[in-house]
């Protein structure tokens, strides 16, 4: 990691005070006015509408770490047993595969769809402990590619604007590793693009904004950060709470950006010093996202 002279802002607001036990996965529908957000181990998918501030909760049947909306209508889930199509008002859950039947103890996690509609998802070891997670691709006619493997909790991941970059991130090695992807969703070159000391906390997700920009929130640091596509950092946005899961560009201008966070294995003088934990935040950023993509199928 290359240090400048870091921006540092103290602005986030806490826009809604949910009190998710682990909140992730936030994403834009542009075509409801709504952000959608998770909470795993709390079992609920919320949604908020960013013009009227409405909010809605739906329980889920499974913990869906990551989702992300189909063209065909409803949505694609990453879950605690797989890959599976999900409708949260009706609560039908298709399942679609397991990954990895071999690793009964794994679950999925963090899951993105590339600019031309196939779905990134990682697995990990529920334990957090054993190197069994992976990172797969999976298209609109159905087939799942292995892409990498080795890692104890994958997340992310995010994509560079020209999709020609994709980012991972293996939290516990405190490392963020950079592949180039090419058109037909081929990842190679695997490096390392980021590795960070304890103090930092843990990355955890990531976006990418149309700058070309990475924003990752860390867990255990209580802040977002932003790097330039060469590695260097360049802002950081403090939150009044400790375990910054994950962030997200909204809004019709996609100016807006959204930070999920977690309370889970806060004692309680810690949720004492930290009401706002389990909140959804808000952020100035001062560039734009870049417009999400649906799942292809």
């Amino acid at each position: 990691m290359r240090t400048t002279d870091v921006a540092r802002h103290d602005e986030a607001r806490c826009i809604w005070p949910a009190r998710a036990v682990l909140g992730e996965g936030p994403f834009w529908m542009a075509t409801e006015g709504a952000l959608y957000w998770l909470d795993i181990p709390g079992r609920k998918v919320h949604r908020l509408e960013l013009q009227s501030g409405a909010q809605a909760s739906w329980d889920t049947p499974l913990r869906i770490a990551s989702l992300a909306p189909r063209r065909s209508g409803g949505f694609i889930a990453g879950t605690e047993r797989g890959l599976a199509f999900y409708e949260p008002r009706s609560a039908r859950l298709e399942r679609l595969l397991d990954p990895e039947p071999e690793h009964p103890h794994n679950r999925c996690n963090d899951g993105k769809v590339d600019p031309q509609g196939r779905f990134w998802v990682g697995t990990m070891d529920d334990h957090e402990e054993a190197p069994t997670g992976g990172l797969y691709r999976f298209d609109a006619q159905g087939h799942l590619a292995r892409i990498d493997e080795g890692y104890t909790v994958t997340n992310g991941p995010a994509f560079s604007p020209d999709g020609r970059t994709l980012y991972v991130n293996d939290s516990p090695r405190r490392v963020t590793y950079a592949f180039d992807l090419s058109p037909d969703g081929a990842a190679s070159r695997r490096r390392e693009f980021l590795r960070f000391d304890e103090p930092h906390g843990f990355p955890d997700g990531m976006t990418a904004d149309a700058e070309g920009g990475l924003w990752i929130a860390f867990y255990g640091g209580g802040c977002v950060r932003r790097f330039s596509p060469d590695g260097a950092w360049l802002a950081e946005y403090r939150l009044p709470v400790a375990k910054t899961t994950s962030v997200a560009f909204a809004g019709d201008a996609l100016d807006r950006l959204f930070v999920t966070t977690g309370r889970d294995g806060l004692s309680a003088e810690e949720l004492e010093a930290q009401p706002l934990a389990g909140g959804l935040f808000e952020l100035t950023p001062g560039v734009r996202g870049v417009a999400p993509v649906p799942f292809a199928g």
